[in-house]
Order: structure tokens, then C-alpha cells, then sequence
């Protein structure tokens, strides 16, 4: 468990700084290691924890899915469920961990989250919603969001997301993420959610001209920091990166402090690198492996000379039995330090 405060390690106000640049919460990639490694690069964007489902926390191993490095702040926890009194006792029970800002899904347009009755098909039943963060809000310590989409199916966003923020932000919400597609439960797939429809910048734009007093933060198809600092400047509150953030994190983060929140770490991935290795030796020391950590370190030297040799020694050593800090030394080696 990280060390703890009331209102997590990071003050409210300075959350929805952060929240200006802030790294997509991603099944199976933005676990406490990726975040660790991201930090290294951004001191100051705000980082989000795969989705846990609320039962998962109240009848799983709760180290297991909550434990975090204190060095991840700011960090937000994300979950998903559709029952009232099972989120705020997800909620309760996150609290000792110092999470400082807890978000609600209802964006996943996977086949497993539908069953469930909870991500994006919530999109369908703001009612409930509102239910639901009533119910998290009463229970937390810190800041409960919301991530959404434009709409889902045959929906209307322009009609459906205006009176969805209305709904959920009579409740107490006053800080959304909205992924600006819509999903498709029947017929798409999560990945062809994330592609296929297409983007709607506009209406996302709008909804922060309409609704100005709240906190709207777009996600969705932004891959650089100059497109993320555009739309900034249009009026939004925030931006949230996935996939390039991690493809490419040094692209995106190594950069962040500078261009998005003027001032804060200044590394080079090389630099990143050698942050990283007290980290993973503790983590080897443990009992745990290599490969759980450098696979998400696989782009960090995107677009430089011997990227491509840093990858594939990552990739087929990091893997094995007994791989060690001489993996990373000899991944490493391939990569040509005048090209930082």
C-alpha cells in the first residue's frame, strides 16, 4: 500500500492541473510498473490505473490490484460497475491506498464489461449513473470522475451526451473525460471501437462552451504533444493520450513537463533508463521477472537509431528464466547514444 493521506498525496487543485495531460487508463498495459516508468518521464501528468471492477475488489486481492509506488502521484484509480452500493464499497476500501482522484468507466465497449452491465452501455442509462457516483462521491476522500463516450449505437450524441453531463453532473460529477467516438456494442470489436467510429472533436468542444463550469477533458486519436496543446488552447480543460503515450513514451511524456505544464523533469531516455534500474532490481529481488517491466519500456527509444534491436533483445531475453539488469545493459548497448 502507498503511503497515504486524506485527500491522497496530491491536493485537488493541483489533480485538475495535472489532468491537463494525463495518460489513458488501458487493460493489461497501465499497470503500477508502466506508470512507474512513466513518471520518470513526466513529473507532472496525472496517470490512471487499469480498470478494476468493483467485486473485484471487495472479494479479490486487494494488495494485488491496489498497491502502487508512492512515486506514481498524481495517480487515479478506475473502476467499473454499475451497482451503487458495490462502487461505494470499492470506494471505501480504495481510500486507504491514497488514490487521489477515482473515476468511474463508462467508456469500455468490451463484450465482458457489457455482460456486466457497466462501461459504455451505461451510456444508455445516465439515471443509473448518476446513481453510481451519488453513492462513490459519499464514500470518497478525493475527486470522483467520469469517463464516457459521445453516445453508443444508434444514439444521438449531439442529444445524448448534453443530457447525460446534465444528469451525472446533478449528482455531484464536475469532471469528465469523454472519448470523443462513439462505441458500437454489436458488430465492433474493443480495438475497432478505439478506430472506427469516427472522432467528433467538435461536439466534445461544444460541450465545454456549453457546459463551462465543468472540467472537460477530451481523449481519443491524439498522438503528439503539439496536437494535445492544441486543443488546449481551444478551451479544454485537459487532454488524454493512450496509445501513443505508450508506443511512444518519451515522445509524449518526456516532453510533457516543458510543453504542457511549463516546467518539471528534463531526461533523456537514457537517463529514463537508469531511473529505471533501482526499480527493477528490487523488483527482480522479490521474486518477480524481467519482462513484466521492460515490456513497457519496448518503445522508448521509438524513431532512434537502433530502436529495433532495443525491442527484439528486450522481447526474446527479457522473457527468460533468470533475466537480469545484463538484458537491459545488452538491449541497451544497441542503441546509439548521440541520437538522444
Amino acid at each position: 500500500m502507498a503511503e497515504t493521506k486524506n485527500q491522497g498525496e496530491t491536493g485537488f487543485s493541483e489533480v485538475r492541473r495535472a489532468a491537463r495531460l494525463s495518460v489513458a487508463p488501458m487493460m493489461d498495459w497501465t499497470d503500477r510498473h508502466c506508470r512507474f516508468l512513466h513518471r520518470q518521464m513526466s513529473s507532472h501528468a496525472l496517470l490512471y490505473t487499469e480498470m478494476v471492477t468493483a467485486p473485484a475488489i471487495i472479494h479479490g486481492d486487494r494488495a494485488r490490484l491496489l498497491d502502487y509506488d508512492a512515486a506514481e502521484h498524481p495517480v487515479a484509480l478506475q473502476l467499473g460497475g454499475s451497482d451503487p452500493a458495490e462502487l461505494a464499497e470499492a470506494v471505501r476500501i480504495a481510500s486507504d491506498w491514497g488514490y487521489d482522484e477515482i473515476n468511474l468507466n463508462v467508456g469500455c465497449p468490451s463484450d465482458r464489461v457489457q455482460s456486466g452491465c457497466f462501461g459504455a452501455v451505461l451510456m444508455e442509462r445516465p439515471g443509473l449513473v448518476a446513481d453510481c457516483v451519488a453513492a462513490m462521491i459519499g464514500a470518497a476522500r478525493v475527486e470522483v470522475t467520469v469517463k464516457c463516450r459521445i453516445g453508443v449505437d444508434e444514439q444521438v450524441p449531439e442529444e445524448v451526451l448534453p443530457a447525460f453531463l446534465e444528469t451525472v453532473s446533478r449528482a455531484g460529477v464536475s469532471r469528465f473525460t469523454i472519448h470523443a467516438r462513439k462505441a458500437w456494442l454489436q458488430g465492433l470489436s474493443p480495438k475497432e471501437n478505439r478506430e472506427i467510429p469516427p472522432l467528433n472533436y467538435a461536439l466534445v468542444l461544444e460541450m465545454k462552451r456549453t457546459y463551462p463550469e465543468l472540467h472537460v477533458s477530451i481523449n481519443g486519436g491524439i498522438g503528439s504533444l503539439e496536437q494535445a496543446r492544441d486543443l488546449l488552447d481551444q478551451g479544454l480543460d485537459g487532454v488524454m493520450v493512450g496509445r501513443a503515450a505508450y508506443h511512444e513514451p518519451w515522445e509524449i511524456l518526456g516532453r510533457a513537463d516543458e510543453m504542457i505544464f511549463g516546467g518539471g523533469l528534463s531526461r533523456d531516455p537514457f537517463e529514463v533508463v537508469e531511473a529505471m534500474r533501482p526499480y527493477i532490481a528490487r523488483h527482480l529481488a522479490e521474486g518477480g521477472r524481467l519482462h513484466q517491466i521492460t515490456r513497457h519500456m519496448l518503445g522508448l527509444f521509438h524513431g532512434r537509431p537502433g530502436a529495433r534491436a532495443w525491442r527484439r533483445t528486450l522481447s526474446e531475453q527479457g522473457t527468460r528464466d533468470g533475466a537480469g539488469l545484463g538484458v537491459l545493459d545488452a538491449a541497451l548497448s544497441h542503441v546509439a547514444r548521440q541520437a538522444a
